[in-house]
């Protein structure tokens, strides 16, 4: 019996999803097949509404839930299982594209809190980045936390995980994107770069920052201008925070971006 369970669950293709708006999000996706909602007896009435989208669903009393699921602080009440997300390859966004004008991509370099990432995805949502792309030997599967930071977003951002990032930076080079790698010591900032119309944003984690390997096969090197505090320690921007300042400036100067060539460093318009 023990070793079913356990085979059962190595190869469920089904996911808990936490929290109200990131459960809201999945019902409403229909690429996913949902299989129960879960649900605390004294929110009944204020999502009952829910229901429509789901053909099982539970109440659950208050203090029975809480026992279940205790252990994720932010559930709201409310739990989701439902099928895992298909996620797209890194030729398929390439392909994809070749069609589009303008595009931005977040890479992550040993980026592994899942709330950080969640926190990202949102960013990415909201100012129109549609994948972000990890290493699957140093970052996290999506996770309830994440799905619950990501807000729902998670819904419509891209999540890759790639086994090795050099080489999917020389895909993207390889299909005209100009790689930008954020660091803090380079003299260059991102609000005077002229940025092409197609880029690829690569982070690394907070403290090690981007490894040599990925900062030699980026294009070029940027970095966003702090006022660095020296006497308190503050120092860097949490990585989320950078991602959300980056992809604004990206957003900003889209409407007058140019194309950067893969041959040679002359910028033409």
């Amino acid at each position: 019996m023990r070793k079913k369970l356990k085979k059962y669950r190595k190869n469920s293709d089904f996911v808990e999803i936490f929290g109200f708006h990131a459960v809201q999000a999945a019902l409403k996706n229909n690429k996913r097949v949902h299989q129960k909602l879960i649900i605390s007896e004294n929110l009944r009435e204020k999502f009952k509404n829910l229901s429509k989208f789901v053909n099982e669903i539970t109440f659950v009393p208050n203090t029975k839930f809480n026992k279940i699921y205790g252990y994720e602080k932010n559930h709201q009440g409310i739990i989701l299982k439902t099928s895992k997300l298909q996620q797209p390859t890194v030729e398929d966004i390439l392909d994809r594209s070749k069609e589009k004008k303008s595009e931005i991509v977040i890479m992550l370099d040993q980026v592994t809190d899942p709330q950080n990432i969640g926190s990202i995805m949102r960013s990415c949502a909201l100012l129109n980045c549609k994948s972000i792309i990890v290493s699957k030997d140093h970052a996290p599967d999506i996770t309830t936390s994440m799905a619950k930071a990501a807000s729902g977003t998670l819904e419509i951002v891209n999540y890759l995980r790639v086994t090795n990032l050099v080489r999917t930076i020389q895909q993207f080079k390889n299909n005209n994107f100009w790689v930008v790698g954020f660091i803090n010591k380079t003299d260059n900032t991102i609000i005077n770069s002229k940025l092409s119309k197609k880029c690829l944003f690569v982070f690394g984690a907070e403290g090690k920052g981007l490894r040599k390997l990925t900062i030699k096969e980026c294009d070029e090197t940027l970095k966003i201008p702090i006022n660095v505090n020296i006497k308190f320690g503050i120092e860097s921007l949490n990585v989320a925070n950078a991602c959300s300042i980056a992809l604004y400036e990206f957003s900003k100067s889209n409407s007058n971006q140019i194309v950067v060539p893969r041959v040679g460093l002359e910028l033409t318009t």
